[in-house]
């Protein structure tokens, strides 16, 4: 009996540590993936070269069986959604997330190829709480919320330093299919003296994760300060080291300037040459530039007022609504600035292009009501 019951012992102590090698480690902190921010000392992949992208983080262990499963997110409150009067299949796509997610969908859609996309500059600021998200919506979800409510967003904060991979990729996670997120390039690329010397800083802005977005990479548009004149030479060193792609995947570049000297047909050739977009700047102090310079258009409307429920006046938001549609039809508005050649009399056709109008700066607390009653009216 004793040798049986020894026998006994020695099986369970074997069972017991075998079971103790099968539990998952949830303890373990998980890898860090998320790279350091740009600077000096960070060398990076030539941009003519493919870049190279940070692998996705790993999915977490699961936890223990005996652990309590995490409590759900709470649902979205619903909101009266608009209708529109095209009915396409992106459209019934996007309403069956939304229902699935509690998230209230108001973006109209367009039937054609091309898209005419409106959005607002960021998604974090706090007199938005309110007014524009639900007063019970936590921070963490106003990107999911505002992203389904419009159909862009430009991206401020990669203006002023460098995105971590794993904000691009939580980014990309949060928001639907036919989102589209276009980002301003760093400053540290046009806010120097000799704009050919950029280089290493471009080249440090794609490696950082930006193509972790994807089909989600709208335009990237490079904003010059209003000090910056127009350098024929140094300005197309600059447009030369803008890469047409990376990896496989197409990149488009707009240039923001804000200086009179840019003004000139010369300016307008060039960009052209490149296939840039110069960025129209609306309602604003700054040069008004509506020439068209590559298959897509760039446009930041800067007039909203306090004194307007919706930013615009109902008139205001129509000729906006009329400008885009000729604007994706490759045609200048009437009404609007140019100073090249226009495309009639160039090699280049008035085909039909995508546009991308953010409602920007003004009275920056209506900037998302202004932005969709322009969706609706599109």
């Amino acid at each position: 009996m004793p040798a049986a019951k020894s026998a006994k012992e020695s099986r369970n102590k074997s069972e017991n540590a075998s079971e103790k090698q099968r539990q998952p480690q949830a303890d373990k902190p998980a890898r860090k993936t998320a790279a350091k921010k740009g600077g000096t000392g960070v060398k990076a992949a030539p941009v003519s070269k493919a870049a190279s992208v940070p692998k996705a983080a790993r999915a977490p262990k699961a936890a223990p069986a005996s652990k309590a499963t995490p409590a759900p997110k709470p649902a979205i409150r619903p909101e009266k959604r608009t209708t529109t009067t095209t009915a396409t299949a992106t459209t019934t796509q996007r309403t069956t997330e939304a229902a699935t997610q509690n998230v209230p969908q108001t973006k109209p859609q367009s039937a054609s190829t091309t898209r005419i996309r409106v959005g607002i500059g960021g998604w974090t600021f706090a007199p938005w709480r309110g007014p524009f998200y639900p007063a019970d919506l936590t921070q963490s979800r106003e990107l999911e919320y505002a992203s389904r409510q419009l159909t862009s967003i430009e991206v401020n904060g990669t203006f002023y330093g460098s995105q971590k991979p794993s904000s691009y990729q939580k980014w990309y996670q949060e928001t639907p299919d036919d989102f589209v997120f276009s980002l301003k390039a760093p400053r540290y690329a046009t806010n120097r003296r000799v704009l050919a010397e950029a280089g290493e800083t471009i080249e440090r802005f794609f490696a950082s994760g930006v193509l972790l977005l994807k089909q989600k990479l709208g335009a990237i548009n490079w904003q010059f300060a209003t000090t910056k004149k127009f350098d024929p030479d140094d300005f197309e060193a600059f447009l030369k080291l803008l890469p047409a792609s990376i990896e496989g995947q197409p990149l488009r570049h707009a240039i923001e300037v804000r200086h009179e000297s840019f003004k000139t047909p010369e300016f307008i050739a060039l960009a052209r040459k490149y296939q840039v977009a110069v960025v129209l700047a609306a309602d604003s102090d700054y040069p008004q530039i509506a020439d068209i310079t590559a298959p897509f258009v760039y446009a930041r409307i800067m007039g909203t007022s306090e004194k307007e429920a919706h930013g615009y006046s109902a008139k205001a938001l129509d000729a906006w609504a009329e400008r885009a549609h000729q604007l994706a039809a490759g045609t200048t508005p009437d009404d609007l600035e140019t100073c090249g050649e226009p495309l009639a009399k160039t090699t280049a056709k008035a085909a039909a292009r995508d546009v991308y109008l953010y409602v920007i700066s003004g009275f920056k607390e209506r900037n998302p009501a202004a932005a969709m009653a322009l969706l609706r009216k599109l």
